[in-house]
C-alpha cells in the first residue's frame, strides 16, 4: 500500500512537471513576436535595465550586418550597479552605450533618444517624436522576447498614420533557449501578462 501510494505521488508529480513545462512554453511563446525588416534608417534598443546586455548584443549584430547606419538607445533613467572605473553607479543607458561600442558599433553611430521613458507607452511616443524630428521613416526595434508583443503593439499604435515602417527583433532572456523555464524568465512572463491586459484596456 505504501509503495503504491508513493508511485501515485511520483506519477502525479511527473505529470505536474510535464504539464507545467508545456503551459510555461505556450504562455511564453504567445508573448513572442518578430517583425523583420531587411533594412531600416535606425536600429532602436528599448530600455530594460539589466536586459541591456542581450539587447545591445543583438543590436550590434544587426548593425554589423548593415541593417541600419545608426543605433538609438531609449533611456529609462535607471542606474545600475557600482562601477569601480567610474566610481559611481552609471545609468543603464551608459552601460548599454559601452556594450555597443565593445560589440563593434562606433561611438559616433550611437544616439540616445532625448527624454525619459518610464513606461513602454512613453518610450514609443518619445521614439515617435524623435524619429519624426530626424526624418526617419523606418526603425528596427530590439527588445526582450517576453516584451515583444506589447512593444510591437504599442509601437504600431504610436506610429499610426505616420507611414513609418516598424520592424522588431525579439531577444531571449540571457540568450537562454529555455528562458521561460528559468525563474527570471517565468517572473517576466507572468508580469508581462498583467501589463499586456492593462495596456489592452487602457490604450485600445
Amino acid at each position: 500500500m505504501v509503495l503504491k501510494r508513493w508511485r501515485r505521488i511520483l506519477l502525479g508529480l511527473l505529470v505536474f512537471i510535464v504539464a507545467w513545462e508545456v503551459v510555461a512554453w505556450v504562455a511564453a511563446r504567445a508573448l513572442v513576436v518578430n517583425a523583420d525588416l531587411s533594412s531600416a534608417d535606425a536600429i532602436v534598443v528599448l530600455s530594460g535595465s539589466s536586459a541591456y546586455v542581450e539587447r545591445t548584443h543583438k543590436a550590434a549584430e544587426l548593425y554589423r550586418e548593415g541593417r541600419a547606419p545608426l543605433v538609438w538607445l531609449t533611456d529609462d533613467h535607471t542606474r545600475g550597479g557600482w562601477s569601480s572605473a567610474l566610481q559611481r553607479n552609471p545609468y543603464f543607458v551608459e552601460r548599454a552605450t559601452e556594450e555597443l561600442i565593445k560589440s563593434g558599433v562606433p561611438a559616433d553611430r550611437i544616439r540616445i533618444v532625448p527624454g525619459v521613458a518610464s513606461t513602454t507607452r512613453d518610450e514609443c511616443l518619445i521614439l515617435r517624436d524623435y524619429a519624426s524630428s530626424q526624418g526617419v521613416h523606418s526603425v528596427l526595434v530590439v527588445t526582450s522576447a517576453y516584451h515583444s508583443r506589447r512593444a510591437l503593439r504599442s509601437l504600431r499604435q504610436s506610429f499610426a498614420g505616420m507611414g513609418t515602417r516598424i520592424g522588431l527583433h525579439a531577444v531571449p532572456v540571457s540568450s537562454n533557449a529555455f528562458w521561460w523555464l528559468h525563474p527570471e524568465g517565468w517572473r517576466s512572463v507572468a508580469g508581462e501578462y498583467v501589463k499586456l491586459i492593462y495596456y489592452w484596456f487602457k490604450y485600445e
